[in-house]
């Protein structure tokens, strides 16, 4: 049986993914690991540690208390956050990795690493992006990513750590509100809608990005970590894609779903780093070694997002 730590359990992705992987292999041997307090409904629900993953004594401390042999890092600053402190940004995305990966050298750890669509820039083909093709960002949180990839690629081909990643598009969930990503329009409209009646978008309504839902996103994490070492093929990082639409398309399906309505939009500093970004993802190559599929569609995650949100706001 696995024994697996989840770095970033309080965030977007590792508040839903400890709860899938506890359902799969069994609470006790699913630890999370965050640098703030969980909240008391996860410390119930199996084991935690407080800790700072950019100490690498701390990571090593854990590692050992609980025997993991697999590991979900998922710590980062992301886009527009990052704009804001670069120094940070880089320290941390960086720092956190090298520790991963120096720790899973030394105890033959498997492990998780998502890379994004930010590692792409403005030179890269924006319509169907290639599994191999430019990655030139025009962000520090881009530039992070493109060094990852090429860091988790150092240490699997020099010392044969089981690394694997997937480039993330933008994620939706209902279950965390939005946060410091360029893509967080997409959640927050829905919020809005049921909050207040209206959104004001901070990309411009033609803005076309690749996205994906939030169960989609978790189930390929798992399928990937799953799969037989001998399919995974790409050294860094696989292309991962579910759906692409442009902001007025997402406002357009909301405004059917919720009576009354209205979007407006008003581009901000994101809309430079969304302009950066693809408008679709080739993502044949997962497709094929591991058999990825997504499930969720633009209407279907529509209908699931303002369904689980009407009981979160507890409406009707």
């Amino acid at each position: 049986m696995k024994k697996i730590l989840i770095i970033g359990a309080n965030g977007q992705i590792g508040s839903e993914l400890i709860a899938a992987l506890r359902g799969k292999y069994g609470a006790g041997n699913v630890v999370g690991f965050d640098l703030r307090e969980p909240k008391e409904e996860q410390k119930k629900a199996g084991p935690f540690e407080v800790g700072d993953a950019s100490k690498k004594e701390v990571l090593a401390a854990a590692l050992d208390r609980h025997s993991i042999d697999t590991v979900f890092h998922l710590v980062a600053l992301l886009s527009a956050t990052g704009e804001k402190d670069p120094d940070l940004c880089w320290t941390l995305n960086m720092g956190s990795l090298k520790n991963v990966l120096d720790l899973a050298r030394e105890k033959k750890l498997q492990v998780f690493w998502p890379s994004s669509i930010a590692a792409f820039g403005p030179a890269t083909p924006k319509v169907k992006t290639p599994q191999e093709t430019v990655m030139a960002p025009t962000t520090m949180y881009g530039v992070t990513k493109v060094a990852g990839e090429l860091m988790c690629q150092y240490y699997k081909l020099k010392w044969g750590v089981d690394v694997r990643s997937v480039r993330y598009p933008g994620l939706i969930s209902w279950k965390t509100p939005p946060g410091g990503g360029t893509t967080d329009y997409a959640v927050a409209i829905f919020y809005e809608a049921l909050q207040k009646g209206s959104y004001e978008c901070f990309v411009g309504q033609k803005t076309i990005l690749p996205m994906m839902y939030m169960p989609d996103a978790i189930r390929g994490i798992m399928e990937l970590m799953e799969a037989p070492k001998e399919k995974i093929k790409v050294n860094t990082s696989y292309n991962l894609a579910a759906i692409s639409f442009s902001a007025q398309e997402l406002a357009d399906v909301v405004k059917k779903k919720v009576p009354g309505f209205s979007c407006s939009f008003k581009p901000d500093a994101r809309q430079k780093i969304a302009d950066s970004w693809p408008q679709s993802i080739d993502d044949s190559a997962a497709r094929a070694d591991w058999g990825w599929k997504h499930e969720y569609g633009l209407e279907k995650m529509a209908d699931d997002m303002l369904e689980n949100l009407k009981k979160k706001f507890g409406k009707k």
